[in-house]
């Protein structure tokens, strides 16, 4: 992290999981954990959990993200949730692009375009998820992959709406699978991630731009990931479903 530059952010991915309930006790246990966090903290709750967040974030330091939100404002979609509907509820953030929308639901780099400019024109932050599969890792085109899905996705993207804007790189070999990038890889892209940005708005934007590692960050590795300077917090699964252990990795970006 380099916070002379930027303010790192650890945001919580709960993915498909906790009913009404259990969101609400899950806030409850985490938010004296991380009131004196030194870094942007959110949570990203299933549709159905969204309002209760909102309600029990109340007071807080930490902000609701929904995890995915479509690029028409309404129509005949059924299933989806519009950027509209999300910020109605008073929702801050959304996560488009995630390696699991992309492999399970046909995700492209062009609909994930059209949903960054929906979620922007509806004044959400956007955390956008960049990353490479293990093959691509092999075949050594990491590079050419996440800068061609951070290209495509900011296309129509100005540099002033890059304030809202929050790049997530998530080496898909490394989600869900208990296997991490080392810190020294999750550093090298991340930082030519931000060269990407620095070729299509300038330095001063790229500096700006918080750039997290979403791989399996986990209590136990968070402060070797978040040393690498262009390392700026995470985009965090499973841990984020453990008070203790999420509370660790936010107490890590803080130092």
């Amino acid at each position: 992290m380099n916070k002379n530059l930027r303010k790192a952010v650890i945001a919580g991915n709960w993915k498909m999981n906790k009913n009404r309930a259990e969101a609400k006790a899950l806030v409850g246990e985490l938010a004296p954990l991380i009131k004196d966090a030194g870094c942007d903290v959110v949570i990203c709750t299933p549709f159905t959990d969204l309002d209760v967040a909102l309600e029990a974030t109340k007071g807080t330091n930490m902000g609701v993200g929904a995890q995915n939100c479509h690029w028409a404002k309404s129509g005949a979609f059924t299933g989806e949730i519009s950027a509209d509907m999300l910020t109605e509820l008073g929702v801050q953030y959304v996560i488009i692009g995630h390696s699991e929308r992309r492999q399970y639901f046909g995700e492209t780099d062009l609909t994930v375009n059209q949903r960054v400019r929906a979620a922007l024109d509806a004044g959400l932050t956007v955390i956008l998820c960049v990353g490479e599969l293990l093959e691509q890792r092999e075949q050594g085109i990491t590079r050419e992959i996440c800068g061609m899905q951070t290209r495509v996705a900011l296309g129509g993207v100005s540099q002033d709406e890059m304030k809202k804007i929050i790049v997530a790189y998530e080496p898909v070999w490394a989600i869900g699978t208990g296997k991490t990038a080392t810190a020294e890889q999750a550093g090298e892209v991340c930082g030519f991630i931000r060269s990407v940005l620095a070729d299509l708005y300038d330095q001063a934007t790229a500096d700006a731009t918080p750039i997290q590692y979403g791989g399996s960050m986990n209590a136990a590795n968070a402060a070797e990931l978040l040393s690498q300077p262009d390392v700026d917090g995470g985009l965090i699964g499973g841990a984020s479903l453990k008070p203790a252990d999420f509370a660790a990795i936010v107490a890590a970006a803080g130092k």
